[in-house]
């Protein structure tokens, strides 16, 4: 469907939902706006995210990406929802402009077109990078006030590992992130989100009073602050108990994107709530907490080299033995068709006869090979290249001379999946690039990643079902745009001193500053 046609679709379905009313005496229910989109995407990769990427949503359609509106959800009943547009990308490289304007320029004239608005759900990733553009998570809700108006409250719901600019933190009066790595509780922090939202406008309290800020200078990968292990299970441990306490709306900690280079990329605390002395308190408190223990930071699973990884897999007794090619994950942000870890793979002699140990690897992107995979059929010979065509910086288009084990059409990211055995190694080749971290990512396939002797990811630390699969796991610290040393990263443009780079810096200023509130905006 074009999207001229949303309007007239949209206005009948608004309509719908205004009918909607409360019994008489009550005041009429609100009127709330939902916003977004979102894309965790790296400076490091030669990647580059256009808009078809984000698979916007606009209007009703929209409402089906949150659980906690479905029909007969009671918060869907407790509002005039209007949905403008969400789009959600696959972690890649930075967004064209071209691409950022467009998506934010329909979500502006959908606003306009349904003013007023007592609130707006902002559902946002926070680590977007847009090309010539610093902070664009801050100059679209920037762009959003002066559609909307200060007097409508912005509830904001982020990942922890985005990054939360001054810009953005005046300019919304609510905020919240996950609470979880992996994002186990994504969904219950956008309805978080939305229900705190609906409080403050309900009961009449309007925005709280204060917002409390505190940057901390701390920039570190997801794979080293899982809330798994400590010390981060214990860091985010403090959030509910700091959140739930009498004058405080909501806390929330960021660890940053360490993938991106900008001035905003850094670790962030903030606490909003109606009495000062509790909001600033509990920041200060999760702030220290978040310093102190800074040097205890690891990474979530064993690391070592591709080589250490193999051999060590290769030597255990117990199976599947998972291993991370962790450079160019493609849920971090990589470009996802970095060949190396499955040049050095091949190379090895154990994988080059059919009946030698089992090995998956899941995936490289290679439309033609693919194209020669559906010509010659299952159970047929193919020969070709795959990977390389966006990140070619560490090994060239890799070889691939095997036979079509299965070929799959439909999925929403690779849009066809073909498995090539190659020696002993099921290679999974995808028409585009796609992130595997579900069982089903693989059985729909034909493949057996329980049964495996070693399955080879592209990603970081384990999705939860993966975790749940592997009987031992290593984190290969391999080369990509998501590079897990990062003390090696070119960067330019982030405030510095910035733990862990300088190694001898002072302590930082941890006190909270407060955020002027979005009603003082010019």
């Amino acid at each position: 469907m074009k999207y001229k046609f949303f309007p007239v679709i949209f206005s009948f379905f608004i309509a719908l939902l205004g009918n909607a009313k409360q019994s008489s005496g009550q005041r009429p229910l609100p009127r709330i706006a939902i916003a977004g989109i979102a894309i965790e995407s790296s400076t490091f990769s030669p990647a580059h995210t256009d808009e078809a990427a984000f698979h916007a949503q606009y209007g009703k359609e929209l409402l089906t990406r949150y659980p906690f509106l479905t029909t007969d959800s009671p918060l869907l009943k407790r509002a005039i929802w209007i949905p403008t547009l969400a789009g959600h990308a696959l972690p890649g490289g930075a967004v064209t402009r071209e691409a950022y304007e467009s998506l934010v320029n329909k979500t502006l004239d959908s606003l306009k077109k349904h003013l007023p608005f007592d609130g707006l759900f902002f559902d946002i990733h926070g680590a977007m990078s847009v090309m010539g553009l610093d902070d664009p998570e801050g100059d679209f809700i920037v762009r959003i006030r002066k559609v909307v108006g200060a007097k409508t409250i912005i509830s904001t719901s982020m990942d922890l590992h985005g990054n939360v600019s001054w810009r953005l933190a005046v300019n919304t009066d609510l905020i919240t992130c996950y609470r979880m790595a992996p994002h186990e509780d994504a969904m219950q922090t956008k309805e978080r989100a939305v229900k705190n939202l609906l409080e403050r406008i309900e009961s009449g309290k309007g925005k709280p009073l204060y917002k409390a800020y505190i940057p901390i200078p701390i920039l570190l990968p997801g794979e080293k602050t899982s809330t798994r292990i400590e010390p981060g299970k214990s860091i985010y441990a403090a959030v509910a108990p700091a959140a739930a306490q009498d004058g405080i709306v909501d806390a929330a900690i960021w660890i940053g994107y360490a993938w991106a280079d900008e001035p905003r990329n850094h670790a962030v605390v903030m606490v909003t709530g109606d009495d000062q002395e509790k909001v600033k308190k509990a920041a200060e408190q999760l702030a220290k907490k978040f310093w102190d223990l800074r040097n205890d930071f690891v990474f979530v699973a064993p690391t070592g080299t591709l080589e250490e990884a193999l051999t060590k897999a290769l030597a255990s007794k117990v199976h599947p033995y998972f291993i991370s090619d962790s450079g160019d994950n493609p849920t971090a942000g990589g470009a996802g068709d970095v060949t190396w870890t499955l040049t050095e793979i091949l190379k090895n002699p154990i994988f080059k006869k059919g009946d030698g140990p089992s090995l998956i690897y899941a995936s490289i992107p290679g439309p033609d090979l693919v194209k020669k995979a559906i010509e010659a059929g299952v159970g047929q010979a193919v020969d070709g290249y795959a990977g390389a065509t966006v990140d070619a910086r560490f090994a060239p288009p890799v070889h691939l001379s095997g036979k079509v084990q299965s070929i799959v059409h439909g999925d929403k990211d690779a849009e066809v999946e073909v498995v090539v055995k190659v020696g002993a190694v099921y290679v999974i080749v995808t028409q585009k690039r796609k992130p595997y971290h579900k069982e089903i990512d693989f059985t729909r396939l034909g493949l057996k990643p329980r049964k495996a002797d070693i399955v080879v990811v592209k990603i970081g630390y384990l999705e939860p079902e993966l975790y749940a699969m592997r009987a031992d796991w290593l984190l290969a610290l391999t080369p990509g745009g998501v590079d897990q040393n990062i003390e090696k990263l070119p960067y330019k443009r982030i405030d510095r001193p910035m733990f862990p780079l300088d190694k001898n810096m002072k302590n930082p200023d941890l006190s909270a500053k407060l955020v002027p509130l979005s009603d003082d905006l010019k």
